[in-house]
């Protein structure tokens, strides 16, 4: 993501993503920045001309390592219905917990770079999740007749319905809980009776 780019630039990015990530966007300020990297706040605005031009780079830094990470994730286990769930918890911890969580204060403060995140969603992990629905298929978890790109589709548009804070606001709704249900919902939608065997015994084993 950064070949291109001064080194001083990647480092003013990675320290505001872990500090956004940590107090919100709407909380850290320019200021908060720059003491953080020990540098004056003249210096980064060398780079980036305003704090939300610096919040851009941050969220798609962000999103990188969040795509890479699920990507590894669904590739290294076997079985997509266990797969879901553990790129579950990649997604709880980036997306935060009630009112000052990051996706909050982003969907709030800055709608357009929320708009501009969730759209590329689907071409970043589209065809991942969709391997994974045909691996579920050749492992008979999933029905053979499901339509794999209809399903994609479907599944992403109701994941961004659960960040959106008119339908589930975040002081009445703990994202852990409602992606947990959600992820269950699509799954039995899908499944075979292997599939839900299986998905049954592991609900049953782990918290959600």
């Amino acid at each position: 993501m950064f070949a291109k780019k001064n080194t001083l630039e990647e480092e003013i990015v990675v320290s505001a993503s872990s500090l956004f990530l940590q107090y919100g966007y709407k909380a850290v300020t320019m200021d908060d920045i720059a003491e953080h990297m020990h540098i004056s706040k003249k210096t980064i605005y060398q780079y980036f001309g305003d704090k939300t031009s610096l919040i851009r780079s941050a969220v798609f830094h962000v999103f990188e390592e969040v795509k890479d990470n699920i990507i590894a994730v669904q590739s290294s286990i076997e079985n997509p219905i266990k797969a879901l769930y553990e790129t579950k918890k990649i997604a709880v911890e980036v997306l935060g917990k009630k009112e000052k969580s990051p996706q909050y204060q982003l969907q709030k403060y800055y709608p357009a770079i929320y708009t501009d995140i969730r759209k590329k969603e689907l071409s970043a992990f589209g065809e991942t999740f969709k391997m994974s629905l045909k691996k579920g298929m050749e492992l008979g978890l999933f029905r053979t007749s499901i339509d794999t790109e209809f399903i994609t589709r479907i599944y992403f548009n109701g994941f961004g319905g659960l960040r959106d804070i008119e339908l589930f606001p975040p002081k009445d709704n703990d994202i852990d809980m409602i992606i947990g249900k959600y992820i269950d919902y699509h799954l039995r939608a899908i499944v075979t009776p292997k599939g839900l065997n299986f998905l049954k015994k592991y609900n049953k084993t782990n918290t959600q």
